[in-house]
């Protein structure tokens, strides 16, 4: 039987490493191709991973718990699917086991280029591999910590078991701290109870200030009057339902005006790569979208200019399904060029989001109410109840001015506003 080498697939732009948090399969046990074997977790969503091909899991490498990097071997697979892996690839191999083996392929090629990238970096003569390093900047290890670290790995290298083990004695240090400190004023803090943050909290604790600290954040707002609109929805809903088997939502509504103005401002479209604005021809659209633990994770929509309000009506209710039964995958939030969040659903008038990095502008959605409102007409003034609501746009003013955003959410809102009442569903 040919042995086949279970490896962490790429899990998308940006993403190097990933969390095991437990297996599936055990040592000994048969797997079928596609069958998942375990789950990890990124900084974005949590995964599983299939067998490439059907056959006995006979090795395991790693443990769970363990943080692994992109095509790092896993596990090993014994199969009888695949005769001759080295002489008879094309032939024999089905196409997602050869997926796997041009992985492997690329990852020998990428293994040396990373060598003679850790030959020439190093921090007080100790070389770092990509992984280390990445550890290093995400639990915040000082140079001076550095130092004191002393490497396991080939020429006194530190490895990423050399970090793990100096994080943990900072966490018993640090724990030894706090229980002092607790101890000294019990009195003070009997009222207080302690949560800890769970494992994606934390990482949009890390998301959100780093955004903060990359954009310098702007807010604009504009109050819209949906009273066309809010009709034309509540008239036309059940018949949606009926034939299309769909929920009609106004967060469809809103992103296909966010859509429209977005192709008629493509600068707020973009993204920034130190002094390059690299503009998106795709309007992939990430809908904010809250989860039954409270956290937040936001799915995209991907091209969505192509679509018409029916077809975004399907995507946003399947992503939405999705996230709320944790079954999103790792391509269902990548590649976000511009994000929608709908504070309406809360009962807010409005906010200010933080942007989602690295786009360039957030939009935020109030909630629509009935509220008095000066209608201007050929015979005069006049003062009707109307649906309105609040628009907010936090933009990044490194790249977007006020008059970019200021327009572009003008525009969202004309678009809200002059909806087409007559169009067929």
């Amino acid at each position: 039987m040919a042995k086949i080498e279970l490896i962490l697939p790429s899990m998308g732009e940006g993403i190097t490493d990933a969390t095991v948090i437990r297996f599936l399969k055990s040592v000994g046990e048969k797997v079928e191709e596609d069958e998942s074997i375990f789950e990890v977790a990124t900084d974005k969503v949590d995964s599983e991973i299939p067998a490439p091909v059907a056959g006995i899991l006979t090795e395991i490498h790693i443990k769970e718990g363990d943080v692994v990097s992109v095509d790092q071997v896993i596990a090993i697979i014994e199969s009888e699917q695949i005769a001759d892996v080295q002489n008879s690839l094309e032939e024999t191999v089905p196409i997602s086991t050869k997926a796997v083996r041009n992985e492997l392929v690329e990852k020998k090629e990428r293994k040396e280029e990373a060598t003679a990238v850790v030959l020439r970096t190093n921090v007080e003569g100790k070389f770092l591999s990509p992984l280390v390093r990445n550890i290093i900047e995400k639990e915040k290890i000082t140079t001076d910590e550095l130092v004191n670290i002393e490497g396991t790995g080939l020429e006194n290298r530190i490895t990423k078991d050399d970090l793990f083990l100096f994080l943990e004695k900072r966490k018993n240090t640090e724990s030894a701290v706090v229980k002092i400190v607790r101890n000294e004023n019990l009195t003070s803090n009997e009222n207080e109870e302690i949560i800890e943050m769970d494992r994606m909290r934390k990482l949009i604790a890390n998301h959100m200030i780093k955004s903060k600290q990359t954009s310098a954040h702007v807010s604009s707002f504009v109050e819209v009057d949906v009273t066309p609109l809010v009709l034309w929805r509540n008239r036309v809903k059940n018949d949606f339902l009926k034939k299309h088997e769909q929920k009609l939502t106004f967060t469809p509504i809103f992103i296909e005006a966010t859509v429209k103005a977005i192709q008629d401002f493509p600068m707020i479209n973009v993204s920034v790569r130190g002094d390059q604005i690299i503009r998106k021809k795709n309007i992939n659209i990430g809908m904010a979208t809250a989860l039954v633990t409270g956290n937040l994770i936001v799915p995209v929509i991907k091209k969505a200019g192509a679509m018409n309000l029916i077809g975004l009506a399907q995507s946003v209710n399947t992503l939405a399904a999705q996230a709320r039964n944790n079954k999103l995958r790792p391509t269902d939030i990548q590649g976000g060029t511009f994000t929608i969040t709908n504070l309406g659903t809360f009962g807010n008038l409005t906010g200010t989001p933080i942007i989602n990095q690295p786009e360039v502008a957030i939009l935020a959605t109030g909630v629509i109410k009935k509220k008095p409102s000066v209608i201007e007409t050929p015979e005069g003034d006049m003062i009707a109840i109307r649906h309105l609501m609040i628009l907010s746009l936090s933009y990044d003013h490194r790249v977007v001015d006020g008059a970019l955003g200021g327009a572009f959410l003008k525009r969202v809102a004309d678009y809200l506003e002059d909806f087409d009442v007559s169009q067929k569903i």
